[in-house]
Formats: C-alpha cells, structure tokens, sequence
C-alpha cells in the first residue's frame, strides 16, 4: 500500500509539471503584452523555483509515504491532488481563454489547499516541512501576482 501510494504522489508531481509545460506560454506575444505589476519577479526565478518545487514534493510523497500512517498519507494525497487540479486550472484559465479572475481564484484557491500538505510534511518530518515552505510561499505569492494581472488588465 505504502509504495502504491507513493507512486500516486510521484504521479501527481509528473501530471503537475507537465501539465504546467503544455499550458504556460511565456513567450508569446499576449503574455508580454499584458501590464505586469511592478514588483513581478525576474525571469529567472520561475526558472530556478519550479524545478525545486518540483524535487521537493517528488521528494515529499516518498517521505510521506513511510513516516506517516495511511490516513495522513491519503490526507496529503487529497490536497495534493486537489492542488495540482486548481494549479492546472490557473495555468488553463490564464493562458488558453485568457481568463484573469478565473485564474487568480483558481490561484488563490492552490495557495490554501497547500496548507494541509505543509501540516503533514511537518507531522511526517520538521526538515521536510521547512522544504516546502518556499512552495507554499511561492504559491502564495504567484497567487497574489496573478491576482494584480488580473486587476492591471
């Protein structure tokens, strides 16, 4: 069971980071166009912080799986799969139909859902826990930047 639903962590790490890869689009000329607020982190930072939020819950599910009992373990799974849902919804919403205010609350609502995680991580161990806090910051703050383009276009 503990390997079972460590491969359904790994999975949604997969599903999360390729998903992201075939809705976010950067580069192209509706993005750019839009009034960016004025505190938007550079470039590179998305760079550097998805791969090790990434890393970070691949290495989470794994852990999760063997220091805590089943029903923290599902615990954790829920919201993270829930997460993962509202995270692609904001990468749709924002870069498909162009949906501003879809996707901050779909943002908003990542942000929260992360929460329980950060609770189990700190149950399962404190080392882990403090990893994800920068995910649970990041999120946070990619939440609040998605709301002010939302407010500024």
């Amino acid at each position: 069971m503990r390997a079972f639903l460590s491969g359904v962590g790994i999975a949604l790490v997969f599903i999360y980071a390729i998903g992201s890869g075939l809705w976010v689009n950067t580069g192209d000329n509706w993005y750019r166009s839009l009034n960016a607020p004025s505190w938007q982190p550079p470039d590179f930072i998305f760079g550097f912080i998805w791969p090790y939020n990434f890393i970070v819950l691949g290495i989470a599910s794994v852990m999760i799986t063997s220091r805590v009992s089943t029903l923290w373990n599902l615990l954790f799974l829920t919201f993270f799969a829930a997460s993962v849902i509202a995270a692609l919804t904001w990468a749709y919403q924002f870069y498909r139909p162009h949906n501003l205010t879809a996707a901050s609350i779909a943002l908003i609502l990542t942000a929260l859902l992360t929460l329980p995680m950060i609770v189990v991580a700190f149950k399962a161990s404190i080392p882990l826990g403090i990893a994800l806090l920068p995910y649970q910051a990041w999120v946070a703050i990619a939440a609040y930047l998605s709301y002010s383009y939302s407010q500024l276009n």
